[in-house]
């Protein structure tokens, strides 16, 4: 089973993001909650799903690493990735963070079946990183759409050239996060915020989540080792006002469909299928 976005709205209905003036927030900017999730929920699916995976990690020959520095040999430029699966550095003993323990240290809520399976599943270990085999970068576009852009599409861009750049044979996976929202609350705009005071941005929708959509399409992809782009691409939309209400997950048009090139669950299905077909030899 396949549940990671339902495990990402269900966590971010949680105002477990607090700021420096004691507000909680479904989502801020400044925190890195909401990808930590995300790529967590990737791993999680993957682990779920691959047997090769589940193999490798019971038998700890791969492990994770998080906010892992990746430098591109080619153009010696250097980024941090927010997860990534890898082969434990050569003299590197696994630390005592596991998966689950990363579950709890970001409050991602798991109902009860999730929480069975994953208490099931070998346990993977956080450690010193060597030979990278997945690398995963989750961003999210929220408000103000049309300004964002620009940003969203260079650090995205950048993460591929740099993951490949690094380890041509590495999967790089990109998950992005859309707001369909018609309105949001913004916390550099409400930081001491009263609810009869509350100052709203406002969404042009669809259209927002069109634009950036479109602009994410524009990321190269590739479908094998030696050229540039993404090796696997996903686009999740959201209905996030940020207001403490429920996170929901849209899955009705303009988000992507079952069985498109970005729907997650494509996206996933296509992780395993690279990661089997590239590392069964490890």
């Amino acid at each position: 089973m396949i549940s990671g976005t339902e495990i990402l709205v269900r966590s971010l209905s949680k105002t477990s993001v607090e700021d420096q003036h004691g507000n909680a927030w479904n989502y801020h900017s400044r925190s890195d909650r909401h990808s930590k999730i995300a790529c967590w929920a990737i791993v999680f699916d993957l682990l779920r799903i691959s047997n090769l995976f589940r193999a490798h990690v019971a038998s700890g020959k791969v492990c994770f690493g998080i906010n892992h520095e990746m430098r591109d040999f080619r153009n010696d430029r250097k980024k941090d990735l927010d997860l990534v699966i890898s082969l434990p550095a050569s003299t590197a003993k696994a630390g005592s963070r596991t998966l689950a323990g990363l579950a709890e240290h970001h409050r991602i809520e798991l109902s009860a079946g999730e929480l069975d399976e994953l208490r099931a599943l070998p346990e993977l270990r956080q450690a010193p990183v060597g030979n990278v085999l997945l690398a995963l970068e989750a961003k999210a576009c929220m408000t103000a759409h049309q300004k964002a852009l620009p940003r969203l599409y260079d650090e995205l861009n950048s993460s591929h050239q740099t993951i490949h750049g690094s380890h041509d044979l590495a999967i790089a996976a990109g998950f992005v996060m859309v707001n369909a929202a018609r309105k949001f609350l913004s916390p550099g705009r409400n930081e001491r915020h009263h609810v009869d005071n509350e100052k709203w941005n406002v969404h042009d929708q669809p259209k927002s989540v069109n634009i950036t959509m479109d602009k994410v399409k524009q990321l190269p992809r590739r479908s094998k080792a030696g050229t540039e782009g993404y090796d696997a691409l996903s686009i999740v939309v959201v209905d996030c006002p940020n207001d403490g209400s429920k996170v929901e997950l849209v899955t009705a048009h303009p988000a992507p469909q079952a069985g498109e090139v970005y729907h997650y669950t494509s996206m996933i299905d296509r992780l395993r299928g690279l990661y089997d077909t590239r590392f069964g030899q490890i």
